[in-house]
């Protein structure tokens, strides 16, 4: 049985502060909701990892989905959204999100944001893999996640010295802090964080701030893994920090690599250069390193598939061919309309010496996005008292088993407002009020930094894009062996590690990982993010969510519960 603490090892906080609400995370949900939360409660404290124009938002080539078209209709959105997501997205969040979801994309036009615009000066729209409709709005061709932090970042500066926010850079949130446990011994409601602000931030060391509502935005889980288009900073660090404090994880097994980032070879690591999927759905094709298309024998869509469909088609191609990439060719489409749709892409390719309009381009599949996280309601709310989670970092249940391209985006903006609102509504109603943390019990947890790259390379071999029993279980055993008690062992009379900031990301890295790799071994089925190898159909049984819970004594619980959730 996997054990997992409670707490991160840390220094006790030389300071603390108040708030209303903490904010955790400066992509397109956290500054949804911090600015939708700014002028409605007192005051608001945004956390952000790194600069507010940082995470991985700024990075989203691709679009927002929305049907902002007459002949397009939020029906047909979630009719997409649904098939692409296996049989496991929630209908009454999917239902949300398409139906609020053009509003909230024109409130963002409102607060700056610029979309690519048609003839007629309206919102131009094209097709990504898996919509059946032009519905995809963009930004400077490929440079829409860019635009819409611009934007959103614009309305924060401008009201940074306002009382009633307070903007906290290079701030890594270690723990939730809660109140007294229940009669089970779970964690009582949310009571703050406590944080370590890094070198150049307002405040030194940890410090912790009290509040009563915590709104988790924290982005995903891409360092989990060798070879990750997310940003650096992307650790896993709110789903942690969630499960720790007791609140429910879920789908945590659906990953989905993204088909087509650009391959420099086996020994590179880091946030790897992502070839949009736009450039397919403008026309390019794949080919393996025999020049042959494959993708018209494995879906009708071909090279629009679902992005599950693909890489695994991907994988298995290079399987067959013996290669480490297959080839995206998008050389058909003329050098004028790809230097005009894809400028970011062009440059960045052109950077490793690879031009978009005259090469073939090598490609293989690295991960991009977790469908899964922390366990939400319709309005973000956890199993948690008082603990939000907008963004990728939650499970609304929107994305099901693999998540439709470009709707990511959209979920941010529609259930960070969401969030918002309904956090005002129980601070107001007096169901969210402040009181005294109370520390968990058992151990604290440290795991070296040192062993983040062999963590990653578990995580690699074991729930990577195609898995089994084997490599899953043997991945499980690793996982355990990682000592997890870096602070208080010692070698030779010293301790492996103290408490930090790299320690802490991969004390977060193992957690995720031991996770995602339990929740993966558990379902015996192939669906959606999840390939397994020894179960490759897809089974009406398993037509369920898998959720993943600490008990008080740290072991964790993985059950079977209806794709509704918390609902």
């Amino acid at each position: 049985m996997t054990r997992l603490a409670t707490r991160l090892a840390a220094p006790a906080p030389g300071w603390t502060t108040h708030a209303d609400a903490v904010v955790v995370g400066s992509g397109i949900a956290g500054l949804t909701a911090a600015l939708e939360l700014r002028t409605r409660v007192r005051r608001v404290l945004l956390v952000t990892k790194g600069v507010l124009v940082s995470g991985s938002t700024v990075w989203a080539q691709g679009g927002v989905a929305a049907a902002l078209d007459p002949s397009d209709s939020p029906a047909a959105h979630l009719h997409d959204t649904l098939v692409a997501g296996g049989g496991l997205c929630d209908p009454r969040a999917v239902e949300t999100l398409v139906t609020e979801g053009p509003a909230r994309v024109r409130e963002l036009v409102g607060r700056g944001a610029v979309f690519d615009t048609g003839p007629d000066g309206g919102i131009a729209l094209t097709r990504e893999g898996g919509h059946l409709a032009d519905r995809i709005a963009h930004a400077g061709g490929d440079a829409t996640g860019a635009e819409i932090s611009r934007a959103l970042v614009a309305q924060i500066e401008a009201v940074r010295d306002d009382p009633g926010i307070e903007v906290v850079e290079h701030a890594l949130v270690l723990d939730v802090l809660t109140g007294a446990p229940d009669a089970d011994g779970r964690p009582g409601p949310v009571r703050g964080v406590t944080l370590h602000v890094i070198g150049e931030g307002q405040r030194d060391g940890v410090g912790a701030v009290l509040a009563p509502v915590v709104v988790l935005a924290t982005g995903g889980i891409g360092q989990v893994y060798r070879s990750s288009t997310n940003p650096a900073q992307a650790t896993g660090d709110g789903i942690a920090a969630a499960l720790r404090a007791g609140a429910r994880l879920g789908d945590m097994e659906f990953v989905q690599f993204h088909p087509t980032v650009l391959w420099l070879g086996s020994g590179v690591k880091g946030q790897l250069t992502l070839v949009s999927e736009a450039v397919r759905g403008e026309g390019a094709l794949l080919l393996d390193t025999d020049g042959v298309r494959f993708m018209p024998d494995v879906h009708p869509l071909a090279e629009l598939a679902p992005r599950d469909v693909v890489a695994h088609a991907i994988v298995r191609q290079m399987t067959s061919t013996g290669a480490d990439h297959v080839w995206l060719d998008a050389r058909h489409l003329g050098a004028d309309f790809l230097r005009r749709r894809f400028p970011t892409i062009h440059e960045r390719l052109r950077e490793h010496g690879i031009d978009l309009t005259t090469d073939l381009v090598p490609v293989a599949p690295a991960q991009h996005y977790h469908s899964g996280g922390v366990v939400t309601d319709l309005d973000g709310r956890t199993s948690v008292p008082g603990l939000y989670a907008v963004g990728e970092v939650a499970c609304t249940g929107v994305h099901g088993a693999n998540r439709l391209a470009s709707n990511s985006l959209l979920e941010g903006l529609v259930f960070a407002h969401r969030a918002a609102r309904d956090v005002v509504a129980r601070l107001d109603g007096g169901f969210l009020v402040p009181g005294d943390p109370v520390e968990r019990p058992g151990p604290a947890t440290l795991v070296a930094a040192a062993a983040r790259a062999r963590i990653q390379r578990v995580a690699t071999d074991g729930p990577g894009v195609l898995r089994s029993a084997e490599g899953l279980t043997a991945a499980a055993a690793r996982l355990a062996a990682v000592p997890t008690d870096a602070h208080r062992r010692h070698d030779d009379g010293r301790t492996l590690a103290a408490p930090q900031v790299a320690e802490w990301e991969t004390t977060n890295v193992h957690q995720v990982a031991s996770v995602l790799t339990d929740a993966a071994l558990a379902r015996e089925e192939s669906r959606g993010g999840h390939a397994r190898t020894d179960f490759p159909a897809t089974d009406d049984a398993w037509r369920v969510r898998l959720e993943a819970v600490l008990d008080p004594d740290g072991a964790l619980a993985v059950t079977r519960s209806p794709v509704t959730g918390l609902r």
